[in-house]
């Protein structure tokens, strides 16, 4: 039965762990696989052409396993690939985009930061959804470079890291922001460290809990949610090192199965 078919989800890399723990603790019965394209990460200095074709790759191969829907847990590639995946597979896709609509409603200083890829900065998709939202808005957006590389290989508390969040923090202090948007789904696995570094008042925005409950509306509009309460299967897989994917899922060590493969 459909019903019982996986919800597959695929990233660049271990960071859209971040999103998959949010789909799991609204939807704790789902069948899960989690497909990190280690291999190929960061996405975010690739052409849109090179991130569509590895975002086709990977929903093929989520397709292949039996998955209901497929979700983007990846800024960069929702919004260069979306439409095309919308276009050439008969699945639900859901995608991420940084959280820039809830950041500029809420703002009371009228400045925001985004911390993002230049893939999710530079795209058509995060353009319209920024200035629709942002006219009256200072916007700080920066570049995180290095960091996917960082957090790929685990080092997430190392000093490199520190010396680089607050590099691309400084201007945001500066200007004043009280929101700062995560626009890549690595970069929630660095919110310990970005809270030392931050004002106070500055609210850290990531788009996990949205995924999650537009994927619970997509299958429950569709009559896809999984009936049974039995514990689901959860199966990761990564084609690269999968050492940093078991630290980031050490708290659910005994519920999943993690390997690697080639996909």
């Amino acid at each position: 039965m459909k019903n019982k078919a996986p919800i597959g989800i695929f990233d660049s890399g271990v960071g859209g762990t971040s999103i998959w723990q949010q789909v799991h603790e609204l939807l704790p019965f789902e069948n899960t696989i989690y497909l990190a394209d280690s291999k190929n990460a960061p996405y975010g200095y690739k052409s849109s052409e090179e991130i569509t074709a590895l975002s086709i790759k990977n929903t093929e191969a989520l397709l292949s396993m039996g998955c209901k829907i497929v979700v983007i847990a990846c800024n960069t590639a929702t919004t260069n690939a979306i439409s095309t995946l919308r276009r050439t597979f008969d699945i639900p896709i859901i995608g991420i985009e940084p959280a820039v609509k809830p950041a500029a409603l809420q703002t009371a200083s009228k400045s925001i930061g985004i911390l993002a890829t230049q893939g999710t900065l530079s795209s058509i998709l995060f353009h319209k959804t920024s200035s629709k939202f942002t006219k009256d808005i200072k916007v700080i957006e920066v570049v995180g470079e290095g960091l996917v590389p960082l957090i790929e290989s685990g080092k997430m508390g190392s000093e490199e890291t520190i010396q680089l969040l607050k590099k691309y923090t400084k201007p945001m202090i500066k200007a004043g922001i009280d929101y700062l948007v995560l626009g890549c789904s690595h970069y929630p696995h660095l919110i310990p460290q970005l809270k030392q570094i931050l004002p106070s008042q500055v609210k850290i925005l990531d788009s996990g809990k949205a995924v999650a409950k537009n994927t619970q509306a997509t299958l429950a509009s569709l009559n896809l949610l999984r009936k049974e309460t039995t514990p689901p299967s959860i199966q990761f897989y990564s084609n690269a090192d999968i050492e940093t994917m078991k630290f980031l899922l050490r708290d659910y060590c005994e519920e999943i199965s993690v390997e690697k493969r080639d996909f």
